[in-house]
């Protein structure tokens, strides 16, 4: 059974997306809800949140909106008892939120690193500890990683080596949580258009990196969404401690002049 063109894989599943109020994460919560699933919409924008949410509805899907911050520990509580409350349990949640800062490991200060660290790895921990205790046997966690995770330029420390932590911290929860029926992956996008890329990227910048790809393009909140949803999907149920890249070949690519060379020629 299909929705449009999406199957209906999410039926009954209630979907927590830390960081939805746009971007990735609100492609994320638009797919999990169009698959079936009932979706708890998050983040620190009221307004925001509250669009997506009532966008999901109008869809005709099943969405709440739950203001949270997720550098604030009784913020990731408050979210998963409101979840809870309003739903009953969290069979799916899905670590979105996300920051970076543009600074080397030597410029980098206390203020940067702790700003990282406790958005895109600590809540990710934070969140999946309280939303265990509420999850039955056959429940998901997909963390949203980074292609930087693997291969990385200069001036992006901390984000880069927090992202690469995510990947380590999706193993150990894998081995951890397997035992209780819980899957944990971890999504490693790369070159996404979302609202801050398409202001940073001028034509000829959109050009020269889209050509550096194999496929030919940089991804859409939509690529993101549909290798998310297939992780929390039961048709995942072999798959845990897995990091996919979602990054249309880029990694793969080892030096850019070549392969741009090669793509010109073909």
């Amino acid at each position: 059974m299909t929705d449009g063109e999406h199957p209906r894989r999410l039926t009954d599943t209630v979907a927590v997306v830390t960081g939805s109020t746009k971007g990735i994460g609100a492609g994320i919560a638009r797919r999990l809800a169009r698959e079936g699933a009932s979706v708890v919409v998050t983040g620190r924008t009221g307004a925001d949140g509250r669009a997506i949410a009532d966008e999901i509805r109008d869809a005709g899907g099943d969405a709440v909106f739950v203001r949270a911050d997720m550098r604030e520990p009784a913020d990731v509580e408050t979210l998963v008892e409101a979840t809870v409350e309003e739903y009953g349990r969290v069979d799916a949640l899905v670590n979105n939120a996300g920051v970076q800062t543009e600074t080397t490991a030597t410029e980098a200060t206390i203020e940067d690193w702790n700003f990282v660290v406790e958005t895109d790895f600590r809540s990710f921990w934070l969140c999946a500890k309280h939303a265990v205790e509420h999850m039955p046997p056959g429940g998901a966690i997909v963390n949203t990683s980074s292609n930087h995770a693997f291969l990385t330029t200069p001036g992006l420390f901390p984000y880069n080596a927090i992202k690469a932590g995510i990947n380590g911290m999706t193993r150990a929860m894998a081995l951890e949580l397997g035992p209780r029926g819980i899957r944990v992956n971890t999504v490693n996008p790369g070159w996404i258009e979302v609202e801050r890329t398409r202001e940073e990227l001028g034509h000829d910048d959109r050009d020269r990196i889209e050509e550096m790809h194999p496929v030919g393009r940089i991804g859409t909140p939509e690529d993101v969404a549909a290798a998310t949803a297939f992780l929390v999907s039961d048709e995942a149920s072999f798959v845990t401690g897995a990091s996919l890249l979602v990054d249309g070949g880029r990694t793969a690519v080892m030096q850019d002049h070549t392969f741009v060379e090669y793509r010109r020629n073909r």
